[in-house]
């Protein structure tokens, strides 16, 4: 009873049941919320300060700017359950124009994406231009996990480390009961909200590899897609991963073998000049991960591989390379 009367009483306000309406459409900044609602920031911090203690949103930290979501989803499904079978599925004038500036929100984010993309597109052609085609690593991938053919795999709680700009939640997401993505820049944060928007249902949050924001056993998929180059401490990247992994779970790490492009170190930021395969085997060995397979990807200068293991005795599994 007396949580039902804290979501009652937090949601008795015509404003904060219009943030609860946005925050299903889209997680926003407080800014964007002021945006939105045409109030100033302190008076919309101020109801979501309200909100966040009955539970029914979150707000998370990114740099300078502060995100708010929607609370933890048992606790804010009846209240939207009981408000849409209030409102009979009819809009309100507020909803009509508070979508409408929605609009304007995605339309920033959408040209600040592409102007990023843009200034920097000559670097990332350049480093692809050096390994094979990334349809063909993603499609490598695709197939490692067992997505497509006529009896797709289900992925569970899909988690993406180092996401970046959400690519890989936009191409396994889709297949994954939730998708989480954890990136410690605020910037591709931004970016991947921006690129996700409308395609893929995915929470993202500002977070370091090494210290997932997640309890154990919390994922059943976990991906590290070309960020392990950028680890100062890959075991502990690796372990950490293991570590919120469900039992039966997996771990897929796309990266580069070892090369001698010694450039890269000061023109992209790589540590490592790419993995051994003893190496990473290793690492999941020391993480409680049994390696299921490997596979190479050659083409150009920069051999990409892809291994794959699973949260399980070593013994029931057996290495197939490829």
């Amino acid at each position: 009873m007396s949580a039902a009367l804290d979501i009652l009483r937090a949601g008795a306000d015509p404003t904060r049941l219009r943030i609860l309406a946005l925050l299903r459409a889209m997680e926003l900044s407080v800014g964007e919320l002021a945006q939105v609602l045409g109030q100033s920031q302190p008076r919309v911090s101020r109801h979501v300060r309200i909100l966040g203690d009955a539970g029914l949103v979150e707000r998370r930290k990114e740099g300078s700017w502060v995100f708010v979501v929607l609370g933890a989803r048992e606790r804010v499904r009846p209240l939207l359950q009981a408000l849409d079978a209030w409102n009979g599925g009819a809009p309100d004038h507020w909803a009509v124009a508070d979508t409408a500036r929605l609009a304007a929100v995605r339309a920033d984010r959408a040209a600040a994406a592409a102007e990023w993309f843009q200034a920097r597109a000559p670097e990332w052609d350049a480093i692809r231009s050096l390994h094979v085609a990334d349809a063909e690593v993603e499609a490598a991938m695709a197939r490692v996990l067992g997505i497509g053919g006529h009896a797709p795999a289900r992925l569970g709680r899909l988690l993406d480390i180092g996401t970046g700009t959400g690519r890989m939640l936009e191409l396994f997401g889709p297949a994954a009961d939730t998708a989480l993505g954890i990136d410690r820049s605020s910037e591709m944060l931004r970016l991947a909200r921006a690129k996700l928007d409308g395609r893929v249902e995915a929470d993202l949050r500002q977070a370091d590899l090494y210290a997932l924001p997640l309890p154990d056993d919390a994922a059943d998929v976990a991906v590290i897609h070309h960020v392990l180059h950028f680890a100062q401490q890959p075991a502990a990247a690796i372990a950490e991963a293991g570590r919120v992994l469900a039992p039966a779970g997996r771990l897929l790490i796309a990266d580069f073998a070892p090369h001698d492009r010694e450039e890269l170190r000061a023109s992209e930021g790589h540590v490592r000049l790419g993995f051994a395969d003893d190496a990473v085997l290793g690492w999941f060995a020391e993480a409680g991960l049994a390696p299921e397979r490997i596979e190479t990807l050659e083409g150009g200068e920069l051999t990409v591989k892809l291994w794959l293991a699973g949260k399980r005795p070593a013994t029931e599994q057996k290495v197939r390379a490829a």
